[in-house]
């Protein structure tokens, strides 16, 4: 292990990447469950989706630790399997399997330009005051996602947003774990983000938040989505534009993804991130193998960042977690009892969201604010992920008055081509695909 992932080099040893790869299967396992609902709203067998989202997470994640030595794991994102059922397959009555179609072709085109290095050269565009920026900004978001889930905030048809019911039990439970992971963390215990997460769990079952459905069951069939996908009838169909948004929004969720979480790690180097190429690969196999297996666009997830804060420094939390995925399709009564919602609501983890989004605040104060055509685009980047619930716009707007602003001061050669070009194209983009 030490000579695959470099513990000693990386500051770690296998405990601490154990708990890490732990936190971040907690962290995301709700995906499991997730994820099924909403492809099945598109016609999809709800238990093949299931173990597809589980296999292909597993795939991908295992991919990323052992070839980029990244703890940085993968499933079906959020938001886009919104986009893929609601969107592409109810409002615009797309097949479920030409959906799927798309999202291969999305991915293969990704595979593509990674060989190439053009994703990687997109991130070492980006300048350190938007890095910074963007990294904060997704700290927000999953603060913001953890405050929901936790029903602490809720939607008000006034102020889009209001204070949630502190007397309700989930945001009791929420808070109980939330002030059991702040004093473990002021007490410099380790694994306190993973501690918090069972201990919440425990009192979650007396409290009947939390429901214990056994140990073990056999997991469903894989057969009624496996290479059901239609790629012929993608191009058919004239669905290039549909294609275009899978491509788009993965490109932008995963810079977004892996520049937050490497800024909170320290894994930027001279603005750069090293095996830039090999994590962008490894997540643009993550979206063929789901699209062959049966669930929408797999990509970097943020709840990573979870196990960052436990310490996870090297691919081998991935392995754990990736492990934990497969594991949970034999132990899918328990993996639904960690993961699994409360009406709606996700009291278990919730708190390590919260926590985790406070950690990855402190990039603010390596942004130049000093220099408004530096600090300004950060604060857009910033604000624009929480308050419009996307990591791909906060980036958007970011890029457009970055290059807005180093123009018209006159210093416009501070900006590197590429970045141009995408704050054309999220122009563009705003122009003709947003009415």
């Amino acid at each position: 292990m030490e000579k695959i992932f470099k513990l000693r080099e990386h500051g770690t040893n296998v405990r601490t990447e154990v708990t890490a790869g732990i936190t971040t299967f907690m962290t995301m396992a709700y995906i499991i469950f997730v994820q099924p609902v909403f492809m099945s709203a598109a016609g999809m067998d709800f238990g093949a989706v299931m173990v597809a989202t589980c296999i292909s997470s597993a795939l991908a994640t295992f991919l990323m630790g052992f070839w980029a030595n990244y703890p940085i794991a993968l499933a079906p994102a959020m938001g886009h399997n919104a986009f893929f059922a609601y969107t592409v397959c109810i409002g615009m009555g797309v097949p479920w399997q030409t959906a799927l179609g798309a999202v291969c072709i999305s991915g293969t085109a990704f595979i593509i330009l990674s060989l190439f290095g053009f994703r990687e050269k997109i991130i070492n565009a980006i300048p350190r005051s938007l890095k910074n920026g963007i990294a904060v900004g997704i700290g927000l978001f999953i603060a913001f996602i953890g405050f929901q889930h936790a029903g602490l905030v809720k939607s008000d048809p006034n102020t889009l947003v209001t204070l949630g019911n502190l007397r309700s039990p989930v945001a009791l439970l929420s808070i109980f774990g939330i002030v059991v992971i702040v004093i473990l963390l002021a007490l410099k215990v380790k694994g306190a983000l993973l501690i918090g997460i069972v201990a919440t769990a425990i009192l979650g079952i007396p409290c009947g938040m939390v429901k214990y459905y056994g140990l073990m069951s056999k997991p469903p069939s894989l057969a009624p989505t496996f290479l059901q996908l239609d790629i012929a009838g993608a191009f058919n169909m004239g669905l290039l534009s549909v294609i275009f948004i899978f491509f788009f929004l993965d490109l932008f969720d995963t810079i977004g993804t892996l520049i937050g979480i490497s800024e909170q790690a320290d894994f930027i180097v001279d603005g750069k991130l090293p095996r830039a190429k090999q994590a962008l690969f490894s997540d643009a196999c993550g979206t063929v193998t789901g699209a062959l297996l049966g669930t929408s666009t797999v990509t970097s997830y943020i709840e990573s960042s979870a196990g960052v804060a436990s310490g996870g420094r090297t691919g081998l939390s991935n392995m754990v977690t990736g492990g934990l995925f497969l594991v949970s399709l034999a132990f899918y009564p328990l993996a639904k009892m960690i993961g699994g919602g409360y009406d709606g609501l996700y009291p278990v983890t919730a708190p390590a969201l919260i926590i985790v989004g406070s950690m990855m605040i402190k990039n603010v104060t390596k942004i130049e604010w000093s220099d408004v055509t530096e600090s300004i685009p950060a604060f857009l980047a910033l604000v624009i992920m929480p308050f419009t619930y996307s990591i791909t716009e906060g980036i958007a707007i970011g890029f457009i008055f970055y290059a807005l602003l180093k123009l018209v001061s006159g210093r416009g050669k501070e900006v590197h081509p590429i970045l141009y070009v995408f704050a054309g194209l999220f122009i563009l983009r705003y122009i003709f695909l947003i009415s």
